[in-house]
């Protein structure tokens, strides 16, 4: 069987057919309230090393959550067949467990029919990428990087899926979406040299292989025998995809409820939250919205609530929080999450204007090993990695060795000097699709490295 017959039979739901088996399970159902999610779709991957092409696969699933509520009691069970014996004996397990486990005290009722903007996360040229084009993309770094007598690793990863939810008060939701993630590394073949560069999308046309190869060949040949410098505080100019790989820890931090019970960077002293507060550089505006084209994400969650556009932090000042429905129920707020999307403005600046304007600080590509310190002050450590660089006199001069840093994202965007115009990037550690997420490179003082790694 080719792979474009393959491509037929592995896909995802349409919505005929997933509103059909969301029928066919709420028919199956006794419970006083019933709900059912599907996601379905296609990963498709390819990965490489040492120039070449070592694994290659596309997979196709179907889930089926059910939701089974009995009074205050729930239980959820997941299938991935979709015949009628599978989903009924799934519903009758979900309802058995929910009639054993204990009230939850926080369960709220299902919602009602609800209005949707339609989604913009689907992309044909990203749906219908082929392992052949995949391996074109692919080979656009390996033969240049062969070329430049250099070893190359990457992973290319491609999603399309769809998402349906329905429910017994008669609510239905269906959307379709895509991603696509592209990285890769390239190192000297002594391995003392190490260059990075990845891009993140939901229009694979919107990547450009050949910029990513070139870019990471110029920084593995500039980060030959690295040396190493004193830890301290220092000046920072950070690449969109280093500045992202903090700044997305704010999103992770804006649970109102965690601040509104004290146990947040965003709970207020004396009790209360930091809505209203000016918490960073008033030139920061922070924002979700997912019918932004740059950075699009799902119109509704899980439950089957919309998604709507929210300003999380305004020229410095929180404005918003994120409310799961529970808890916007009990403050009397409005429902909101990030969506899987955020979005920082920026300003006019370039990397290489950014650099000029240095006496002496670094050039950082991107951060890794990230890890959680204290969420209090969203305070992380991690490394450089991949291209890091030591500027002087303006100039970038020399290649350093790698550090460790313990910083927060609010600390840093306190000591905001400078920002670019703001890219989509992959910030993802996984080197997949991840948060889509679009922030400006930006330059920093008093960035605090806290040791050296001898590591590549």
């Amino acid at each position: 069987m080719s792979s474009r017959s393959l491509r037929a039979v592995a896909r995802h739901l349409s919505r005929a057919e997933a509103e059909a088996i969301c029928k066919r399970v709420l028919g199956f159902s006794t419970a006083d309230e019933c709900r059912v999610t599907i996601n379905s779709g296609v990963r498709a991957n390819t990965r490489f090393a040492v120039n070449q092409i070592s694994t290659a696969g596309d997979n196709y699933n179907a889930a089926v959550s059910i939701r089974a509520v009995f009074g205050k009691k729930v239980a959820n069970v997941t299938v991935n067949r979709l015949d009628d014996a599978a989903l009924r004996e799934a519903v009758q397990n979900a309802e058995r467990i929910a009639k054993l486990a204990p009230d939850d005290p926080e369960l709220l009722p299902e919602l009602g029919p609800q209005q949707y903007e339609e989604s913009i996360v689907w992309n044909d040229a990203t749906a219908s990428l082929e392992p052949e084009a995949r391996a074109d993309a692919v080979r656009e770094i390996t033969e240049r990087a062969r070329a430049a007598g250099l070893v190359s690793t990457g992973y290319l990863e491609a999603q399309a899926s769809a998402f349906a939810v329905a429910n017994s008060k008669g609510l239905f939701a269906y959307q379709r979406s895509t991603g696509v993630a592209f990285t890769t590394t390239v190192r000297t073949e002594d391995g003392k040299g190490s260059g990075w560069a990845g891009a993140s999308d939901n229009d694979f046309s919107r990547i450009n292989p050949r910029e990513l190869a070139e870019r990471a060949i110029e920084k593995a040949r500039r980060s030959v025998n690295a040396a190493a410098i004193e830890p301290g505080r220092y000046t920072v100019v950070l690449e969109p995809t280093a500045a992202a790989n903090l700044i997305q820890l704010i999103g992770g931090a804006l649970n109102a409820r965690n601040a509104d019970e004290g146990r947040s960077f965003f709970s207020k002293a004396g009790g209360g939250n930091k809505i209203g507060e000016k918490v960073v550089d008033e030139r920061v505006t922070l924002y979700s919205n997912p019918l932004d084209p740059r950075v699009p994400a799902g119109t509704f969650g899980g439950d089957g609530l919309p998604n709507q556009a929210t300003t999380w932090i305004e020229n410095g000042v929180v404005r918003n929080l994120a409310y799961d429905r529970f808890w916007a129920e009990r403050t009397g707020k409005r429902q909101s999450s990030t969506g899987g999307t955020l979005a920082m403005n920026g300003g006019n600046e370039t990397v290489e204007s950014m650099i000029a304007s240095t006496q002496r600080g670094l050039l950082v590509t991107r951060f890794w090993y990230i890890r959680g310190v204290d969420p209090r002050t969203i305070l992380f450590t991690g490394l450089t990695r991949d291209g890091t660089f030591l500027i002087e006199n303006g100039r970038v001069t020399r290649p350093v060795k790698n550090l460790r840093y313990n910083e927060s994202p609010i600390f840093m965007l306190n000591n905001l000097l400078a920002m670019g115009r703001p890219e989509r990037v992959s910030a993802s550690e996984s080197g997949g699709p991840g948060q889509a997420i679009m922030v400006p490179a930006m330059k920093v003082r008093d960035f605090n490295f806290t040791s050296t790694s001898d590591a590549i």
